[in-house]
């Protein structure tokens, strides 16, 4: 992990050196003079060296010191502080209709032979999966918040409301606290990008599980507990799904590392103030130590789930457990 997360801080460090575009010429403005120029360099470190200021950025976020936003003036580490819930909660409440839709999916494939029932049903997965997330969005922004205005389009609450948050997890909180309402309400304005992340993704798990569950149930394990009498829904419970979630968990880990770097344009679309959305401004406005913090917590996510990923699938099956 530590080789991994040095070789992120040095690509993203000296990518947005090399990128098109001067941060210094957008804070300077159009009437500022070379001695403003040289001012604003010196002051920002940017007259060094390269590998002099790549040392100094690894060493203050060593020390906790990630840098202040040169577009928006803030802390670099308040800003992550304050967008990352968002981000994670609307991952959180992504998973929910991605797996249930996956798990009734694969168990109807794998459990009926009728082609009425698995046509339409593998015709919906196909679907699901080939049209892109960010598409998804529009679609579904376009028929559940235009032509059938149901839903909110935008935003993570509504500006009308009312109500202390004490942390930045306002869905937890609030349901924590029991308020219901309020949590009924940033409910309701996670359910258009969650549905718009969850589409391909659960797609994709229902694929992967269909195979796993049709490769389970062939085995001879599972055609000896038929053999012993039991139902084909017993066999595909006790056989089938305990032998075939442990690939899907694997496969689904590395699946949702791409999930989190779609919210990217998920919340960008619908105005949901996470992570994501932060990295795009970022980005447009050249901002070097926002755009470097993003990508480290990014990274950071990454290889935190990809680990636990590991250990769940360490705990789950006893071969692996043996083999370490």
């Amino acid at each position: 992990m530590l080789p991994t997360l040095l070789g992120v801080m040095l690509c993203v460090f000296v990518l947005m050196r090399v990128v098109p575009g001067d941060p210094v010429a957008m804070m300077a403005g159009p009437g500022a003079s070379a001695q403003d120029f040289a001012r604003l360099r010196a002051q920002l470190g940017l007259d060094q060296p390269l590998a002099v200021q790549f040392v100094q950025w690894l060493g203050g976020v060593l020390g906790g010191e990630w840098g202040e936003s040169l577009s928006l003036g803030r802390p670099v580490l308040d800003l992550v502080a304050a967008h990352l819930p968002a981000t994670l909660e609307l991952v959180l409440v992504t998973l929910l209709p991605a797996c249930a839709g996956a798990l009734v999916a694969a168990l109807v494939l794998a459990r009926v032979r009728t082609a009425w029932v698995r046509w339409p049903v593998q015709t919906a997965l196909g679907v699901a999966q080939g049209v892109p997330d960010f598409l998804w969005a529009l679609l579904l922004m376009l028929a559940l918040g235009v032509w059938l205005p149901v839903l909110p389009v935008s935003g993570r609450s509504d500006p009308a409301l009312s109500f202390d948050f004490s942390t930045e997890f306002h869905l937890t909180e609030s349901l924590w606290r029991g308020e219901f309402a309020v949590g009924a309400d940033l409910l309701a304005h996670m359910i258009l990008p969650a549905l718009a992340l969850a589409l391909p993704f659960g797609a994709l798990l229902a694929r992967v599980l269909t195979v796993e569950l049709s490769q389970a149930l062939a085995q001879p394990y599972s055609r000896f507990a038929r053999a012993q009498g039991l139902s084909s829904w017993t066999v595909l419970r006790n056989a089938g799904l305990r032998n075939a979630w442990v690939p899907v968990l694997a496969f689904g880990g590395v699946q949702l590392v791409f999930l989190l770097g779609g919210t990217v344009l998920i919340e960008q679309t619908f105005g949901y103030p996470g992570i994501g959305r932060l990295t795009l401004a970022a980005v447009t406005q050249r901002d070097l130590p926002l755009v470097q913090a993003l990508v480290l917590v990014y990274a950071l996510l990454f290889l935190a789930l990809r680990l636990m990923v590991d250990l769940l699938m360490l705990l789950a099956d006893p071969r692996l457990r043996m083999s370490a």
